[in-house]
């Protein structure tokens, strides 16, 4: 300390992201881009795990097929709510295309959403009667409700965008009917 600065050659100016109030994980995930309707994702994933959990739970069936497409899809519906959160949540959306990560959404959002139906649906009419079964269904149920209106909110979003107009299209076959070796 021959210069007589106490914190000279440690000290950062700004700190990186891994450090100060938030550190760790929790630096790099983000609730910011879950706005608006986007916060259903949420839902989805606590609606989709209670599901799975209240499945999980059941300790005897008689017509078991129900009990195992209703385990698989309510399984399947929460590790991909949980991927598209992770998504939006971190990183990660800003290194992707924003336009691909929509549209991955919307297909996903819409199948999870009919095969959680059908799945709730035929679980319902093989059940046993008990109270876990029931409450399987009802949060089943719930996610595919969730699920739809998810998906109708982003059919409104996706229908509010700017559709190209058709003269640039009729341009373009112009282009096309002229020979190529004019």
């Amino acid at each position: 300390m021959e210069n007589g600065e106490v914190y000279g050659a440690t000290t950062e100016a700004h700190p990186g992201p891994g450090r100060g109030a938030r550190s760790g994980l929790a630096a790099y995930f983000t609730l910011s881009r879950l706005s608006g309707f986007r916060r259903l994702k949420v839902l989805e994933l606590v609606l989709s795990l209670l599901a799975f959990i209240c499945e999980e739970v059941v300790s005897q069936c008689t017509l078991c097929g129900g009990l195992y497409f209703f385990e698989f899809v309510s399984c399947s519906a929460f590790l991909l709510s949980l991927l598209i959160l992770i998504v939006y949540c971190t990183p990660v959306y800003d290194r992707v295309d924003p336009a691909k990560v929509k549209s991955s959404d919307f297909y996903i959002t819409l199948g999870t959403g009919l095969v959680f139906f059908v799945a709730s649906v035929i679980f319902a009419l093989t059940h046993d009667n008990t109270i876990t079964e029931i409450a399987a269904i009802v949060f089943g149920m719930l996610a595919s409700l969730a699920y739809v209106a998810d998906f109708s909110f982003m059919l409104r979003e996706k229908c509010k965008e700017p559709q190209p107009r058709k003269g640039e299209a009729a341009v373009r076959r112009e282009y096309l009917t002229e020979p190529l070796n004019a």
